[in-house]
């Protein structure tokens, strides 16, 4: 089904005005194939009369959010990234006695587990203070239980390995009633809470930031937003990891990184962006 640009705008925008949530910058291909998704999913063929029923029954907006959401995701995600942590950002982490790391838009917390195994095995993990952040509650709660089908561990299994792991994968899970629920201590310095890329300010200093396959949902405004929040948000010399399909190439912060993998999309924070940070922050214009 076409998407009226008309009605999708509309639709977006009270979304935005009733619930906060905004949308409005996503990429329109993605998006539209969403809001399809979601016609059909309520059963009507018109983005407006669907507002309508949201508005006049705002419960129902927590049946929709998941369908403007992309809560895909996977342990060890490209295990040559985890791979690229442990040689190029591993040791840096070393440095600090305390750090603090940022995965925005954890989604179900697949990739938060698998950063706390990686920095269980470097000894780094009680050092660490994660914050999992994600726009969607539901997928948030997913992630805090640490508890998957256990059909998806033959994926965790190969990865885990693939990513240089150092122990039997299935040391850090129980396996009952077709579930696997992972060891509770993984999470211990996890802090889980809501977070909109599209809206929110920085709240952290990050020494290392994972962002991976988010940005491709966003059209290049809300992509340079989400890099200037990052810069913001990272320590001196902090660390940046975007998806394998993403790219800082063509925003205007790209000047204040280097680059530490291309492949593998890592960056580090210029030092001689302190200055520019601060700027951000202020909300001047570098």
């Amino acid at each position: 089904m076409s998407i009226d640009p008309i009605e999708r705008h509309l639709f977006l925008e009270g979304i935005f005005l009733r619930f906060g949530h905004d949308f409005r910058l996503y990429a329109e291909a993605s998006l539209n194939r969403r809001l399809n998704s979601l016609l059909t999913r309520f059963q009507t063929d018109s983005l407006l009369k669907l507002l309508q029923r949201i508005l006049e029954t705002p419960a129902l907006f927590r049946d929709v959010l998941p369908f403007l959401t992309i809560n895909t995701s996977e342990f060890f995600r490209d295990p040559t990234f985890f791979r690229a942590l442990r040689e190029n950002v591993v040791p840096v982490l070393k440095t600090y006695s305390k750090f603090t790391i940022w995965v925005a838009g954890c989604s179900t917390g697949e990739e938060v587990l698998s950063l706390a195994i990686l920095l269980k095995e470097e000894n780094l993990l009680k050092r660490a203070i994660i914050h999992a952040t994600d726009i969607n509650a539901q997928a948030i709660k997913r992630a805090s239980e640490g508890i998957y089908e256990l059909s998806t561990m033959q994926t965790y299994n190969r990865n885990y390995t693939s990513a240089g792991g150092t122990k039997n994968p299935s040391d850090y899970y129980t396996a009952e009633y077709g579930l696997a629920r992972f060891d509770p201590a993984l999470l211990e310095n996890v802090v889980f809470s809501e977070h909109n890329l599209a809206t929110d300010a920085a709240f952290v200093e990050a020494h290392l930031i994972l962002c991976r396959n988010v940005l491709i949902y966003f059209n290049r405004d809300l992509q340079d937003r989400v890099f200037d929040l990052f810069t913001s948000s990272l320590a001196y010399k902090g660390f940046l990891g975007i998806g394998s399909k993403e790219s800082m190439r063509f925003s205007p912060s790209a000047t204040h990184y280097e680059t530490i993998d291309q492949d593998l999309k890592i960056y580090a924070l210029r030092s001689d962006s302190a200055t520019v940070r601060n700027q951000i922050n202020r909300g001047v214009q570098p």
